[in-house]
């Protein structure tokens, strides 16, 4: 596997940067119309600037504040000091150069003060949470640690290299800015090989059309499960994050553990494929469930779908439940999915039907959403994270990004059809959901709390974009026993969570009130991963044992091409 090298972000941090699964809310709205849309005035600042002018005494009072921190700042009296997290200032230089030790504590105390007042305007969720997005945005980009040769690091490596890092940095950016998404590279590309080293678990496509490929890997054990496990991915980037490099992927774990496996790889569609919508999807997650039954011979199967792929799984199930099919399931597994949107973060903040419908218009015309697009619009959803943080590395210090599995398959991107894309815009502006018919599937009105089969949900408790609390809202929408599953980290890093990871941890409690709140409390914490719950949790589900199948295929369905296919290779 490759490692990370010293310049690269830890975990946490690398995990902000895949974030581009999930084309929801605002993120789809953004990556039609760009994401500049969010950083001009708006409303939401007129409301914030006239609530500061309603209470000039408050507002007065901070900026005579920060006048003050900034006399003693240029002083040397000031006491303030970066966080020790901050990582933008941690080379010595910024506290022993007097010159930039000021320069910082100004930075400080204007970054505070900014945020003060954002707090005082007091204003309502959605206004504060559009708001404090500038703000925070403005005050990335105005960090000193953002420029030449003022940043300390980035003067040494023009004095260790005689210039060749500025030459170096100037190529980069030149090559970055070329081409969508024009944010700075978060990884280096060149030691991954899809099939290789990366979606290498031994497997077969027993079935291709026009949307999808169905993936059924080889078993690793002398006995299976007799109900097999249909895994739905999402509808942007490619299937593989569940299969990483070895030793990180979840689709080994759960085949050496004795699961038949099988997994959809959505073909990447072009202007032509304009119409498909979320019926298209949901037929073919169907087809999928007909083939998997036809293969293992068996009535029933565990369907287990991520992030948008659980949203299109939930109304497949929905479908099942309102045509009297739902015994075909045996089980459905949900992670990082919110089918709740109600106050969702960021996302359904900066969301109104007026701007969703110009977006949708825009992938109309186009015939589909790029996934560049979506993956700028993520990039400025954490500036520090995802674009600074790269734009020091990769353009001051003149470096190649690190070298990262998961950075690898985030920065494979895949189009999504504008049909589906205006479906998903509508589904979550409505939040259409949490309502009994409030949507159909192929015709039928979808009731999630009728899908009274056994769901294990999961989550990320630092994932910022499908939030724990909306996740967890799942069991409260379904109608079978669920359980709730909290891991550590973020969006696919809690997905990406192999055994052995000493820093891992997941919580768990038998109890699942409505509030999410009243949950966290009562549940207990465990070490390591959550895979081997999630395998204990199948086990339950998936009927007794059988001798393993010596090939894959089935029922007259017979291999076509080694896994990982062909449609994964699709740009």
């Amino acid at each position: 596997m490759t490692t990370v090298p010293d310049t690269a972000l830890d975990t946490a941090e690398l995990d902000i940067a895949a974030n581009q699964a999930e084309p929801l809310d605002a993120l789809l709205v953004d990556a039609a119309l760009g994401p500049l849309r969010r950083h001009t005035p708006d409303l939401s600042t007129v409301r914030f600037v006239g609530r500061l002018a309603r209470h000039p005494a408050t507002t007065t009072r901070r900026l005579a504040g920060l006048a003050r921190e900034l006399g003693r700042a240029a002083a040397g009296t000031s006491t303030l000091a970066p966080s020790r997290r901050d990582r933008r200032f941690t080379d010595p230089a910024w506290a022993e150069n007097p010159l930039l030790r000021r320069l910082v504590q100004a930075y400080l105390a204007t970054d505070r003060t900014a945020r003060q007042l954002v707090t005082d305007a007091g204003l309502d969720w959605r206004d504060d949470l559009r708001v404090r997005f500038v703000v925070e945005n403005l005050l990335e980009a105005a960090a000193p640690s953002n420029v030449p040769l003022v940043n300390p690091a980035s003067a040494k490596a023009v004095i260790d290299t005689a210039g060749l890092s500025l030459l170096r940095g100037a190529t980069n950016f030149v090559r970055d800015m070329a081409v969508p998404p024009r944010v700075p590279a978060m990884v280096d590309t060149s030691g991954f090989e899809v099939g290789r080293n990366i979606a290498a678990t031994p497997g077969a496509v027993v079935l291709r059309n026009d949307v999808f490929e169905l993936i059924q890997y080889r078993p690793q054990t002398g006995t299976v499960r007799e109900v097999p496990l249909l895994i739905v991915p999402p509808t942007i980037n490619k299937f593989y994050a569940i299969d990483l490099a070895p030793g990180r992927s979840l689709v080994e774990h759960l085949v050496r553990s004795g699961q038949q496996v099988f997994v959809m790889s959505w073909r990447n569609p072009g202007p032509e494929h304009a119409d498909w919508g979320l019926s298209t999807y949901i037929q073919a997650v169907l087809e999928a469930l007909d083939v998997t039954e036809r293969i293992c011979q068996v009535p029933r199967t565990v369907l287990f779908a991520m992030c948008a792929g659980g949203i299109i799984a939930s109304l497949t199930a929905g479908y099942l439940a309102g045509t009297g099919k739902l015994d075909r399931l045996a089980g459905l597994a949900l992670a990082v999915t919110v089918l709740d949107n109600d106050r969702a973060g960021t996302a359904g903040a900066l969301l109104d039907r007026q701007l969703a419908d110009a977006a949708i218009a825009v992938s109309r015309r186009r015939g589909y959403l790029d996934g560049r697009s979506l993956a700028e619009v993520f990039a400025w959803l954490r500036p520090g994270d995802l674009v600074w943080n790269y734009w020091v590395n990769d353009y001051l210090l003149g470096r190649k990004p690190p070298a990262f599995d998961i950075l690898f398959w985030n920065a494979d991107t895949t189009r999504m059809t504008a049909g589906l894309h205006a479906d998903f815009i509508d589904l979550a502006l409505d939040n259409a959901l949490v309502t009994s018919g409030g949507m159909k599937a192929l015709g039928v009105p979808v009731d999630l709390s009728a899908v009274d089969v056994d769901s294990y949900v999961v989550a990320g408790i630092a994932d910022h974009l499908t939030p724990w609390q909306n996740c967890y809202r799942s069991t409260q929408l379904l109608g079978g026993t669920s359980r709730f599953v909290l891991s550590t980290s973020g969006h696919i890093a809690a997905l990406v969570n192999p055994p052995g990871n000493a820093k891992a941890s997941y919580q768990t409690n038998d109890a699942i009130p409505a509030d999410p709140t009243a949950w966290l409390p009562g549940a207990q914490t465990h070490r390591d991963s959550w895979w081997p719950d999630l395998v204990d949790w199948l086990t339950a589900h998936s009927g007794g044992s059988k001798p393993a199948p010596d090939e894959p295929g089935g029922g007259g369905l017979v291999p076509l091409f080694e896994a990982p296919g062909t449609y994964v290779f699709d740009r």
